[in-house]
Formats: C-alpha cells, structure tokens, sequence
C-alpha cells in the first residue's frame, strides 16, 4: 500500500479540527448550562422543594442552533465552520445582529492545534490521543474563562484516559504516570489549603487540582515542576497584558486553569526541549 501524502494529511487533519472547532463551540456554550440545570434540581431534591419545570428539553444536541436574538434556526448552509461566518459578514441571516467572532476563532484555534499535533508527533499510536487531549484542553479553557469553572465531565475522565495511555506507554510510563496524576492534584491541593490558612480565601478551586492531575496522568510526575513554572509565567504575562491593555481590575480573580492548560500544552510539545535547554544555560553559567 502506498503511503499517504503528508499534505493529505495535514488537509485532512486541518479539516476535522475546524468541523469539531463548531461542535466545541456548543459544548463550551451547553455543557455550563446543563451542568446548573442539574445542579438546581439537585439543590430543589436536598431541600425538599419543587423546582422549575423546564420549558423544553436541553442538551448538546436540542434544542438545534440558532439565533439568541431572533431565534431564527441556523440552517446547515450557515454553519459551515469560518466560511458561512465570512459570507454572513459576521451578521445572522435573517435579523442581522452581530455574530460573535469568537466562534470561528475557535474552529481555526482548533484546527491549527490539531495540525500542530500531527507535525509534531506524526501518524503515531500517541498523535490519536494527544489530538484528544488537545481538543479537551482547549474546551475547559474557554469554559473557564467564560465561567470559572472545569466541569468534572472533561476533568476526570481526562485523568483515567491518560492514565490508561500511558498503560501502554505511548507517552510516558506507567509508573511515572500514576504517580504524576497524584503529585499533581496534592501539590494544588497543598497550596490551596495553605492560601486558605494564611488568608482565609481560596486562591484557586477544586478543578484545577483536578487537570494538573489529568496532566500528570498524560506527561508523567517529572513534567510537573515544568508546568507548574510555564503556567506561573503564562498567567503573569496574561494578567498583566490584561490590566495594562484592557485595564482589567487587579481584585478580578482570574482563572488559573487556562494557564495551566496552555502551559501543559506546551510541555507537552515542546517540554523535553525546554528542559535541555535549561540545563545547557545552567552549565554554560
């Protein structure tokens, strides 16, 4: 069988990243909502009282995507991932408001990730779950953003995924990644509950404990202090850009795990390289 050309691939790969970019951008808009839904008819269970019927069914797939101004229906013609949005102009076909550019920002966030994955680790038994762990990366990193949040619905299956990845060592090892899914979550831990006793607040929330674990699980213990520092000087690069730019409030919290998802995502690509090179500094100094 003959080999299949590099740039079909990267076509391909470039093609599947943009068509599940549009799908991430109804997970990251549903599953916050649906994860409070349940949360209320929980609390409404605890307490004994009767909660709000819902007026229609909702989940990833229903009610179907349209207009939040009009309610028009998206038809399929005008969904398709950046193009319909460059021939909409931005605007929603029928009552023209404003389409947030966000959505096709993601679908070529997406895709150019995906594409870097590939021309990284090429058509190997680990570029499959790597593409995954990328595409979950990116979603809990706008959920946070958009609402402090990390749902345990991407969070820990993470955890047990890379864990099993790693089961037949297509990262790391087995070992080093067991014991990375533990460092990872008690060092969080640690500092959360040591914040806490010297301030009394909470410096951060349970599910960034949760992805540094999944992290640990996918890159083993030893890429953790890497993280941890990339993530430190990613927020610090961040926050500051966003004061003086934006001239965000510096008593805004902001959230922790987009930084240390990019930061393990870099490690992840480029983490070994970072280490050498590091160590070659130390030497030469």
């Amino acid at each position: 069988m003959s080999e299949i050309p590099l740039w079909f691939v990267y076509l391909f790969i470039s093609l599947l990243g943009l068509a599940l970019g549009s799908f991430f951008n109804v997970l990251i808009l549903r599953l916050p909502k649906i994860m409070e839904a349940s949360w209320r008819e929980q609390c409404c269970e605890l307490l004994e009282q009767p909660g709000d019927a819902p007026k229609e069914s909702f989940g990833l797939a229903f009610p179907a995507s349209h207009c939040p101004k009009c309610k028009t229906p998206i038809m399929p013609w005008q969904n398709i991932p950046v193009i319909s949005y460059l021939l909409l102009k931005g605007k929603c076909a029928s009552c023209k408001v404003r389409i947030s550019p966000r959505y096709p920002v993601i679908e070529l966030v997406t895709a150019l990730l995906s594409l870097a994955i590939v021309v990284q680790f090429g058509l190997t038994a680990a570029t499959g779950p790597l593409l995954v762990l990328t595409w979950a990366l990116l979603v809990l990193t706008v959920i946070d953003i958009d609402t402090q949040l990390l749902p345990d619905n991407i969070t820990l299956p993470l955890v047990w995924l890379g864990l099993i990845v790693n089961y037949f060592g297509l990262v790391t090892d087995l070992h080093s990644a067991l014991w990375g899914a533990v460092f990872g979550y008690l060092s969080l831990w640690l500092v959360f509950w040591a914040f806490k006793l010297l301030t009394g607040k909470e410096g951060m929330g349970y599910g960034d404990f949760k992805l540094l674990a999944a992290l640990g699980a996918w890159m083993g213990w030893q890429m953790l202090p890497l993280i941890i520092i990339l993530s430190s000087l990613v927020g610090a690069v961040i926050g500051i850009g966003m004061i003086v730019i934006k001239g965000r409030d510096k008593n805004i919290p902001i959230p922790f795990g987009p930084y240390l998802a990019i930061a393990g995502w870099i490690a992840l690509l480029w983490g070994d390289e970072i280490v050498q090179r590091y160590l070659q500094l130390a030497n030469i100094g």
